[in-house]
């Protein structure tokens, strides 16, 4: 009898792995396509909350494959939502639409040419982050999933995000505004996943991370007020470009003194300072801009304090006045510990075990986790960088994708989506 149930155990789950997979030759003829469509967004980008015509491409594609289409979600988001024939959770997939302000130099025969003016500076429009091979892989999840909707118990939410890099100043944008506009609701997201290529990663080869997976960002802004005085005679004024200098000093104390290292790492960097019209002035004002990056909530909190306290007493000590203010720009992209456990196995299967590698953390940013702030997510690097050569930079002009990782992308995406709803 044990016998026998084992058997029909074992044939039963063969049976559900059958109908769960998607046969590889759907996805053979779907690659020339992918690639066809990351080339146009490479060649037609456009910087974040002004993601017009891509929307427009995005929603021209969705309603062709029948899905429930919403557009201008977040000022130029894209919603689909696709129903599959049997009944389940809810499951969303994101994927990134803005460009950067970047000249490209890359000698392709798609190469981006678009120009225009960015806070008052002309530049040079490309997708120097990959996040146009993430519409195309979106783009070609759907057209598989909406071809295989018997397989699917329950609902997928196709969410095309505007603005990751984040949006204008003055301007709201990404994940945040689209939360804010209910993304997640109507029908309720159980689980999102996401993914972003990586240039520095091989091709064929993914990399994740469960819980802190990437930094938490914040800005910030200090003013320094002192006074002015004659550069002869700084007795007679309070120099506020000294006092700069002591709180650079001091704030890099927080990282070295105050945060528990070995818990996880913690950056404070000061990227501009402004201050003097001449060099014999001393100035009345400085201003510095900077960014501080955390892996933990704990910490952020004690380093976004110990900054509180430390930047008007250090002033105060050197008889001037300074204030800080915070602009949170991403949380930490945060894998929730057992979806990630739940889902690891399809990575493996659809990879291959020796292609899927454990990553350490690292401190950029990803507007994803405003979406892990919300309901369990999953987010992932996808390899771009072709074999046997040298790796390019993100945010670079010479930043450069081998296209063959596309279709590991939409096979990943894909199973993930497949299997989540059926253990779930």
């Amino acid at each position: 009898m044990k016998i026998k149930i084992l058997i029909l155990s074992l044939f039963l789950g063969g049976a559900s792995f059958a109908q769960n997979s998607i046969a590889e030759k759907e996805f053979k003829n779907i690659e020339d396509k992918v690639i066809e469509w990351r080339r146009d967004f490479h060649e037609h980008p456009e910087l974040s909350n002004r993601e017009f015509e891509t929307a427009e491409k995005i929603a021209a594609h969705l309603n062709s494959l029948g899905i429930e289409t919403k557009k201008g979600i977040a000022k130029t988001g894209v919603v689909g939502i696709l129903k599959g024939n049997n009944p389940g959770k809810t499951v969303a997939l994101r994927a990134d639409i803005d460009a950067l302000p970047v000249t490209e130099k890359n000698d392709l025969p798609f190469k981006s040419e678009v120009k225009t003016e960015f806070l008052g500076s002309k530049t040079g429009v490309m997708h120097a982050c990959g996040h146009d091979t993430h519409i195309a892989i979106l783009m070609g999840v759907a057209k598989i999933l909406s071809e295989n909707k018997d397989k699917i118990n329950g609902t997928v939410k196709f969410i095309f995000q505007p603005a990751e890099e984040g949006p204008p100043p003055g301007e709201e944008g990404g994940a945040k505004l689209m939360i804010k506009e209910g993304v997640l609701k109507n029908p309720d997201v159980d689980a999102i996943f996401g993914l972003h290529i990586n240039a520095a990663t091989p091709v064929g080869t993914i990399k994740y991370k469960p819980e802190g997976t990437m930094a938490a960002v914040e800005r910030f802004v200090i003013n320094v007020q002192g006074k002015q005085a004659h550069g002869s005679a700084p007795w007679s004024g309070v120099d506020p470009i000294l006092i700069s200098a002591k709180i650079i000093d001091g704030l890099q104390t927080i990282i070295s003194r105050n945060a528990e290292l070995t818990e996880s790492a913690s950056v404070i960097t000061v990227g501009k300072i402004t201050s003097g019209v001449r060099f014999n002035i001393i100035p009345e004002t400085a201003e510095m801009i900077g960014t501080v990056r955390t892996l933990d909530p704990a910490n952020k909190e004690l380093i976004l304090k110990r900054m509180n306290e430390m930047v008007p007493a250090i002033a105060k000590a050197y008889g001037g006045d300074a204030t800080i203010e915070f602009q949170n720009n991403t949380a930490i992209t945060f894998n929730d510990p057992e979806l990630t456990k739940q889902m690891l196995p399809t990575l493996k299967k659809v990879a291959g075990a020796e292609n899927i590698n454990l990553m350490k953390a690292t401190t950029g940013g990803e507007d994803f986790s405003f979406f892990q702030e919300e309901i369990p997510g999953f987010y992932f690097f996808l390899g771009g960088m072709p074999l046997n050569a040298e790796a390019t930079r993100h945010h670079t002009p010479d930043f450069f994708i081998d296209e063959s990782g596309l279709l590991l992308g939409v096979k990943t995406m894909t199973q993930l989506t497949l299997d989540y709803l059926n253990q779930s």
